[in-house]
């Protein structure tokens, strides 16, 4: 069973297209004129062994919030749709990631309630300009952005950290590992993984 999709999304603040292979080892071509970004997905795509091809223009020019916003949509729709209906994946993946002083928990449910917390950034994150222009706050709208597009149950949580960039890049790194869990094949089943036999 091959796990690709290919999602387009034009709008007048940007266009991106996203190709996805669930059951690649984490190479990846990423290109959205936001650098830290770029960095981001990049480390997405490697521990979570999806494959990426994301090619994304937007207005930088005012700001970077609509690029990495529907950037994310695109990924998560994508990621939907290489599901399929999600037969015999393991469902359900966790993870732990330090960066240095920094520790991030990432937790994901595939089970089509999309559903979005974040916790434990410390105050003064989400204005810090990352790279130059990534606002910390783009960290939590981007994976949210993601998991609502996807229909992912996803709880991120900063247990530690003071540098900025190392908080967002554990969190990214925390949240891929678990998504490489929970889109796994489980070895165990083929049936989906619900009692109600839908996700």
């Amino acid at each position: 069973m091959t796990r690709t999709a290919t999602v387009t999304r034009t709008t007048s603040e940007s266009d991106v297209t996203v190709t996805l292979n669930l059951d690649g080892a984490g190479t990846s071509t990423v290109s959205t004129g936001v650098p830290f970004f770029d960095h981001m997905l990049t480390a997405l795509s490697k521990h979570s062994c999806i494959d990426m091809d994301i090619n994304a223009s937007g207005d930088t020019h005012i700001d970077v919030h609509h690029t990495v916003e529907d950037t994310s949509i695109v990924i998560g729709q994508a990621l939907k749709e290489a599901l399929g209906t999600k037969a015999g994946i393991r469902r359900y993946g966790h993870a732990y990631v330090p960066l240095d002083e920094s520790l991030a928990r990432a937790v994901v449910d595939i089970s089509g309630r999309p559903y979005f917390v974040h916790s434990g950034e410390p105050e003064g994150q989400q204005y810090h300009l990352i790279g130059g222009h990534f606002t910390g706050s783009m960290v939590g709208h981007a994976l949210e952005s993601l998991s609502v597009s996807a229909g992912l149950t996803t709880h991120v949580t900063l247990l530690a950290g003071r540098d900025p960039h190392h908080i967002a890049e554990a969190q990214f790194k925390a949240f891929a590992r678990a998504l490489r869990t929970a889109v796994e094949p489980d070895p165990r089943t083929d049936a989906i993984p619900s009692t109600k036999g839908a996700l």
